[in-house]
């Protein structure tokens, strides 16, 4: 039971039959959405399952085994991408994400989530990691307090937005969760419904093609309703 914390963040995350199968299957989701995007389209969703945002180099954990936006944004840089951008919007920090990309400048990332202070994976996601090396710049946290409103949130969303421009991202990669929902069980942040529309409109207005890898979303029937409205944003 010890020796799995030398590989995973979170000891709840099971790994049985069928782990492995789905875990790839995820991560071609991901590829096939990137491929989309290469091929000239503006917008694919990639309705990801297990997730991805947690999963680091050589980490797995909190649900995630192989980072599929990270492996969507090492897609389009393949296949001729300069500069990509990976946008994660889930409540908890794309810690994985991080850990990936920290000493490289050719993907910028940025993680909107819950103060690392009070919420999972708590050891990544402050204000002053901003990446190392060749890095450096070109990662940034926006860690917030319990019942942050919208009118916050979107606040660092805007920012996050206005850097990955600066930086020269071809493509944004969004690591979508919804469970920044005022009801979600596991989460703090007060979005409601209508945000995550919102939300889908700002991204697009960014004038960059989008691919959205679904993360998180936990225990609410408006799961449905609220990942359709930040896809009806993008779409606008």
């Amino acid at each position: 039971v010890g020796a799995i914390g030398h590989y995973a963040n979170a000891a709840d995350t099971s790994i049985t039959k069928g782990s492995y199968e789905a875990a790839i299957a995820s991560m071609r989701c991901a590829i096939t959405g990137a491929d989309w995007l290469n091929a000239g389209n503006r917008f694919a969703f990639a309705l990801c399952r297990p997730p991805g945002h947690h999963a680091g180099i050589d980490l797995f954990g909190g649900y995630c085994f192989i980072n599929n936006s990270g492996v969507a944004a090492q897609r389009l840089l393949d296949h001729g991408a300069r500069k990509v951008a990976v946008l994660d919007v889930d409540f908890h920090h794309g810690n994985g994400t991080q850990d990936l990309f920290y000493h490289r400048g050719d993907v910028f990332t940025a993680s909107l989530h819950g103060d690392p202070m009070h919420a999972f994976p708590y050891f990544l996601g402050h204000t002053d990691e901003e990446g190392e090396g060749e890095g450096e710049g070109s990662n940034r946290n926006y860690p917030m307090p319990p019942h942050t409103p919208w009118e916050v949130w979107s606040s660092a969303l805007a920012d996050a937005l206005t850097r990955i421009k600066a930086f020269g991202a071809e493509a944004i990669v969004v690591a979508l969760g919804v469970d920044t929902f005022e009801r979600d069980p596991i989460s703090f942040f007060s979005l409601t419904s209508d945000d995550f529309t919102r939300m889908g409109a700002m991204i697009s207005a960014a004038g960059l093609p989008v691919l959205a890898c679904m993360e998180g979303g936990y225990g609410v029937p408006e799961i449905g309703l609220n990942v359709a409205n930040v896809l009806e944003g993008l779409e606008a």
